[in-house]
């Protein structure tokens, strides 16, 4: 595979064209009368028209033939993917998950889009308020057929395989330890190469943007650098048995049907792109006295609300690092929390349940249900000697966090057949250590 070209930034007002049509881009406007080599121009837009500058987001894109040539949408099979979270009983219980099974090619083929399992989520695309996590495992890759989510922006999380991401505005590969965001209306379709797997998490309303850093200052965290966003790349080509473009719109699935591949951009320009992202160049910060800050200095991406300093979603993650905090417990303490979590394992052992939760599985402690560290974990960190110690070498995990209570559907509780109904029993071993005799 010929090595990918990218473009740095986060948000950046860019201009693309395949090399192999110098001049592609009109010169001074955006909208000639006749384009460049006969391409028709389209834009599109992630924002209303008059959103402030700040956040307005759209692209234009200079096309061989523009989207709209294509048949009529149908319904097609939903598979594992839904909206309906009334669907299964409420359940507040702490709720982990086993790695999730990939089938094998041979007994079932899945690619990307069929391979989609949502297992919670709250809120209504309609009302263009909430969120979904799903999980994706894969074996085949997208053959003449795309995929665009009409509902919000996908941030996609490999955790087993790498990902091909083919888009309109330049193709991604996307490995295990980076991630992806494809955003609202953007056509892609995903090449993968053997069994894969991975976690997706859906936001409506939104799109991800960088923390505000606050009295951290200019630098730190995910720093705008080091986003890599796709160069032009387009493919003309008739397809003889038909192109299938699948739409999500209102959480169900839709084709249609064309007889052209719809990645047939040949330039493009403007600040509405996919992008990804590298979790190894995180710039992390820690407490470097007593205490823990909070896990919100792990955030990667956020998904604002409309209230100020409360996310639809944080992505966070919790990469390898130093731990120096003296007369500290450094495990991540005991919690109850006003937002849901969910968290996620590409690879090594998370320290505070080092047994259990594993690679390509998950956990959810809902809305202010209690959580912690294991029983292991909490003796063996209350006798610790607190010497500087590198903490998760070899370890990324993650945490999809959300205000909203998140309702887990029936795949996630029965289907999946992955829900580890022993996961309370490592709490059961905490002992009281409770003596009035003795501060």
């Amino acid at each position: 595979m010929a090595q990918l070209k990218y473009m740095p930034g986060f948000g950046n007002e860019c201009v693309s064209e395949d090399p192999r049509c110098p001049g592609a881009l009109p010169e001074g406007q955006n909208n000639p009368q006749v384009c460049p080599y006969g391409l028709y121009a389209e834009q599109l837009s992630g924002s209303a028209f008059t959103c402030p500058r700040s956040t307005n987001k759209r692209s234009w894109l200079y096309r061989i033939l523009p989207s709209v040539c294509h048949k009529p949408f149908k319904p097609m099979d939903q598979g594992h993917l839904t909206h309906n979270w009334d669907e299964a009983e409420a359940d507040p219980n702490q709720l982990r998950w086993k790695p999730f099974e990939i089938p094998r090619a041979s007994e079932k083929k899945l690619d990307f889009v069929s391979g989609l399992h949502t297992l919670c989520g709250a809120g209504e695309p309609k009302s263009r308020n909430g969120i979904a996590i799903h999980i994706f495992t894969c074996n085949t890759s997208m053959i003449n057929r795309c995929f665009y989510n009409s509902d919000g922006d996908f941030l996609i999380v490999p955790q087993q395989g790498k990902l091909l991401i083919t888009t309109e505005f330049g193709k991604l590969l996307v490995e295990p330890n980076e991630i992806c965001v494809i955003q609202q209306g953007m056509r892609f379709s995903v090449e993968v190469f053997g069994e894969t797997r991975g976690y997706v998490l859906e936001v409506y309303g939104a799109h991800f943007e960088l923390p505000d850093l606050g009295p951290i200052g200019a630098n730190g965290l995910a720093n705008p650098r080091d986003f890599l966003v796709p160069v032009a790349w387009y493919e003309d080509c008739q397809v003889a048995g038909g192109y299938t473009v699948i739409s999500k719109y209102q959480s169900k699935l839709f084709s249609a049907q064309q007889d052209f591949s719809p990645f047939n951009v040949v330039a493009w320009h403007g600040n509405y792109t996919p992008y990804k992202y590298n979790l190894d160049n995180f710039m992390v910060i820690n407490s470097v006295a007593f205490d823990h800050a909070d896990p919100s200095i792990f955030t990667v991406l956020t998904a604002k609300s409309a209230r100020p300093g409360v996310a639809l979603a944080d992505f966070v993650i919790f990469p390898p690092r130093w731990g120096v905090a003296n007369n500290t417990f450094r495990p991540p303490y005991y919690h109850r929390n006003c937002m849901s979590e969910f968290m996620g394992l590409i690879k090594g052992r998370y320290e505070a349940k080092e047994e259990g939760f594993q690679p390509g599985g998950g956990s959810l402690h809902s809305m202010m249900t209690p959580h912690g560290p294991d029983a292991e974990c909490f003796e063996k960190a209350s006798k610790a000697r607190l010497a500087p110690e590198r903490v998760a070498e070899g370890t990324m995990a993650f945490m999809f966090e959300s205000s909203f209570s998140l309702a887990v559907t029936t795949w996630g509780l029965k289907t999946s057949n992955c829900l580890d109904k022993t996961y309370y029993k490592c709490w059961e071993l905490l002992k009281s250590h409770f003596n009035p005799s003795c501060k």
